[in-house]
């Protein structure tokens, strides 16, 4: 795979930091920590470009909320495009890739979907469904628990296999029950 952008999905602001649907953020921060990269300010994003041994790719947190997040893609339209999401329709903790589909009901896939169709690669966090009386936005919106935290060095684990070997050779290490 040629040098990817990296898109982690989440919401600007601190009041949004340590939520369920900031676990895109939350990965491209750790492969950044890993690789040495630094966050700059752009117009509707901050970005981050990391270089070392077999692993190039730019990094983008949207600045916008994520209904819009695919206005943040600027450039980024014809790049070979990895998402890193938050799923409701997975357990709590999974770490899941999938090339293509819809947007699931996830405003942030529908957003780029709209803007560059479907034809990218998805890292999917799960965190699972809210319980019973609780809405979804409440939901999302609540602080990530423990269970989640643990999946996102998994998650850009995931990332990482797929830049060096590409999305079929992390979806069997990653898409396995166990």
């Amino acid at each position: 795979m040629r040098s990817p952008a990296i898109f982690g999905l989440g919401n600007p602001g601190r009041r949004y930091e340590r939520t369920r649907h900031n676990a895109g953020f939350l990965v491209a921060d750790e492969i950044v920590r890993r690789h040495g990269g630094d966050w700059r300010k752009k117009k509707r994003s901050e970005a981050a470009e990391i270089n070392s041994g077999t692993l190039s790719a730019a990094l983008v947190k949207p600045q916008t909320f994520m209904n819009d997040v695919g206005a943040a893609l600027g450039g980024l339209l014809t790049e070979d495009l990895i998402v890193v999401h938050d799923d409701l329709d997975l357990e709590a903790g999974v770490v899941r890739i999938k090339v293509g589909g819809g947007a699931g009901g996830h405003n942030g896939l529908r957003s780029i979907i709209g803007r560059r169709g479907n034809d990218f690669i998805r890292v999917r966090i799960g965190i699972g469904r809210p319980p019973v009386g609780m809405s979804v936005t409440d939901y999302v919106l609540g602080r990530m628990d423990a269970t989640i935290k643990d999946a996102i060095p998994r998650a850009a684990d995931a990332v990482e296999v797929i830049i060096e070997s590409g999305p079929e050779a992390a979806m069997n290490s990653f898409n396995v029950r166990g």
